[in-house]
């Protein structure tokens, strides 16, 4: 197999041929199954090694014009693979290595997740009077709040920090406001115990 991509950032057992990077990004889409941001597929393939920003965004353009896949809005944001793009997907990806296949998938998993945790439970920042931030986090069940809480935050570096850890620990600080309201000290206990962790 000839080697006609360029290599720069690319881990080993990264996709070094153009063919094989359109055909992986037929794959996702294939295997997403939904209108997909084309930022993200980008960033996906780039951040885990697997091709080339260049290479990727290039390929993109080519499945686009060879109709394998399609723009679904007028922005040109979100993609989605057509039938001739399932036809790729179903015949040649076994031509991509089964640890590279994984490894797109579960980045994808991961990324949806994280967008529907954050869709389900916003944060939004607003400027305080006198300076600093107001962050309000609110906790739904997908149709109704939860919890709502607002935080006073001095920086924006402070926001971010607390934002994150917001959305890696949402399900903990939920257990431990409502255990703290209630004041079950078992639940308290455990709560603060699984916030450890």
């Amino acid at each position: 197999m000839d080697f006609d991509a360029f290599s720069g950032g690319i881990e080993p057992g990264g996709l070094r041929n153009k063919s094989d990077i359109g055909i992986l990004i037929c794959y996702m889409l294939h295997n997403i199954n939904s209108p997909f941001p084309e930022d993200d597929i980008v960033d996906i393939v780039q951040e885990n090694g697997i091709a080339n920003y260049f290479e990727t965004s290039a390929a993109i353009a080519e499945l686009v014009r060879c109709g394998n896949i399609e723009y679904t809005d007028d922005d040109k944001k979100m993609l989605q693979v057509t039938d001739n793009g399932i036809l790729i997907s179903s015949q040649l990806y076994n031509s991509i290595s089964v640890t590279v296949r994984q490894k797109t998938i579960g980045a994808i998993m991961r990324l949806a997740a994280q967008k529907k945790l954050e869709k389900e439970n916003p944060v939004t920042v607003t400027q305080a009077d006198g300076g600093g931030y107001n962050v309000n986090f609110r906790i739904t069940d997908g149709m109704r709040d939860l919890m709502s809480l607002t935080l006073f935050m001095p920086s924006i570096d402070e926001v971010r920090e607390v934002k994150n850890n917001f959305y890696q620990h949402t399900d903990k600080i939920y257990s431990a406001v409502l255990a703290s309201v209630i004041g079950d000290d078992n639940m308290i206990a455990e709560a603060l115990k699984d916030l450890k962790t």
